[in-house]
């Protein structure tokens, strides 16, 4: 990566014009563009003999300023794209208009920053080589794969961890995990990885956002390793409960006056999913006892229940059911009838 010009202000807000070089540094940028930054590049666009941007009859060169909603890495066609509102208005695009960038290798741009903080700064140094004298010193992918390991090395303890996994789209994960081999054989505090090789397992991802992490866990490798772990075992009970809402709806529900009804009323649940964010809010302790009754009902009354943590991705996935839900012993199809 090559950085041509860079400004800033003492508010930390700022600018970088940026020249991506390789693949390795498409990953840099996608971890560092972020929505609410502005991307300013050269495009070509398809305008009409009418003057708009539209099925053409010729194409021209344009400047355009993208406020970032969203950023996608397409490893296909090797190019970052950048979509949101245009920020620079011209005879073609009108300020506001919904326009993307497709950012291409040894093509420059301009990327704008309210606020650089350290972190961005010295991930943008690190990867960034000097042009004048010609030498990559680290590559841009070795130092974010250091960075990665500090991370590891840090929160990993192979005491408590039985499976550690390793994902990404396309073929990083692979390349980091011949990094973190490497340097483990080469360092002598990385010992430990070398002796509990048999527990990494890679996996393919659609992305590299977090919500990927729902194809990380649906792996079969992956699920093997974990089938005894709490996160296993939430897995698959949401899966079951998604599985009774699609088949047999009148023994699945959601939602706290459902979910209250069908165990005060009945004691029918059977499987009871909650999330802990509903243990959390201490200004509101009569809410807070309700959820802790209706799960010791269910316990109480042979049913299980799972406290999901709202941190893990099938904790944000039953937070889309409004943080609680259950499996039915016995169909209530009169429940979907009950105001809440």
């Amino acid at each position: 990566m090559k950085i041509r010009r860079q400004s800033f202000e003492p508010d930390g807000s700022g600018s970088i014009k940026i020249e991506a070089v390789d693949l390795d540094d498409w990953w840099v940028l996608y971890n560092l563009i972020v929505p609410g930054d502005a991307v300013m590049a050269n495009t070509v666009r398809k305008v009409s003999k009418d003057g708009r941007v539209k099925k053409s009859s010729g194409q021209i060169k344009l400047k355009l300023e993208i406020k970032v909603e969203a950023v996608d890495y397409d490893k296909e066609e090797s190019v970052l794209r950048i979509r949101g509102k245009n920020e620079l208005e011209n005879d073609f695009v009108k300020i506001g208009a919904f326009h993307s960038l497709e950012l291409e290798l040894n093509q420059p741009f301009i990327l704008f920053k309210e606020h650089w903080d350290a972190v961005a700064l010295d991930v943008m140094n690190e990867a960034a080589f000097d042009s004048a004298s010609g030498k990559n010193g680290v590559t841009a992918s070795n130092k974010f794969f250091e960075h990665v390991l500090k991370a590891f090395v840090k929160h990993v303890d192979f005491n408590v961890v039985r499976c550690a996994v390793i994902a990404s789209p396309g073929d990083i994960k692979d390349q980091f995990y011949r990094y973190l081999l490497l340097e483990a054989e080469r360092r002598l505090e990385l010992k430990l990885i070398i002796k509990n090789k048999s527990r990494f397992v890679l996996a393919q991802t659609s992305s590299g956002n977090k919500h990927a992490l729902e194809d990380v866990l649906g792996a079969p490798n992956v699920m093997n390793l974990i089938k005894d772990t709490k996160a296993a075992q939430e897995i698959r009970d949401l899966k079951d409960f998604s599985d009774m809402l699609l088949n047999d709806s009148a023994r699945a529900c959601y939602g706290p006056k459902h979910v209250e009804v069908a165990q005060e009323e009945y004691m029918a649940i059977q499987t009871l999913l909650i999330t802990d964010d509903l243990f959390r809010n201490n200004a509101d302790i009569p809410t807070r006892r309700k959820f802790a009754h209706v799960v010791k009902s269910v316990k109480d009354s042979g049913g299980t229940a799972r406290i999901f943590s709202s941190m893990h991705v099938s904790g944000e996935q039953l937070a889309m059911y409004s943080g609680i839900a259950a499996v039915l012993r016995f169909p209530l199809p009169d429940l979907e009838h009950i105001e809440v």
